[in-house]
């Protein structure tokens, strides 16, 4: 994104130090560094800073966290009043039967093995468990205070989710 907008400043945000790191590393590989700030904690950075910010992008990570109420919240609370939320999440239907072949298997392997565990292992007030639908991440986004979020593409492989404060 910090080449296809080179105008933009972004804040990449990660409680694993050693991610930080790498992030980093690409970063300056890239030629992005100078438009890239990156900080170690959680979401919550965010709702106490005084930056405001246009857009703030959960890529593939919401349900890797362990209080994904909070990190929307905070999301919503660090954004202009015309900013937009985008949340990609891996692809589930809303009911667990209806999630069948291949990707879903796959999908919740991963998650019943990775994702949950270390959403559970930071201590957070719930998760978001092996996958997580439409209907339960439109209901976090709401909850967090979002007047309007939306389904806006749907892939065999992601949910793409936008939503507006």
């Amino acid at each position: 994104m910090a080449q296809a907008f080179p105008k933009s400043k972004f804040v990449g945000i990660d409680y694993h130090e050693s991610s930080i790191a790498v992030a980093k590393e690409r970063a300056k590989q890239a030629g992005v560094a100078d438009q890239i700030r990156f900080e170690l904690g959680t979401p919550r950075v965010l709702a106490s800073s005084q930056e405001k910010f246009d857009l703030v992008c959960f890529m593939d990570s919401l349900h890797d966290m362990g209080d994904p109420l909070e990190a929307v919240w905070a999301s919503r609370q660090a954004m202009t009043p015309s900013g937009a939320l985008m949340l990609v999440e891996p692809f589930a239907k809303d009911r667990l039967e209806e999630n069948v072949g291949p990707v879903a298997r796959m999908y919740y392997s991963a998650s019943a093995g990775l994702c949950t565990q270390n959403a559970l292992s930071q201590g957070g007030r719930y998760s978001l468990g092996a996958q997580a639908g439409a209907t339960q991440l439109l209901t976090i986004l709401k909850e967090a205070g979002f007047r309007s979020a939306r389904v806006a593409i749907e892939t065999p492989f992601n949910l793409i989710l936008e939503a507006r404060p």
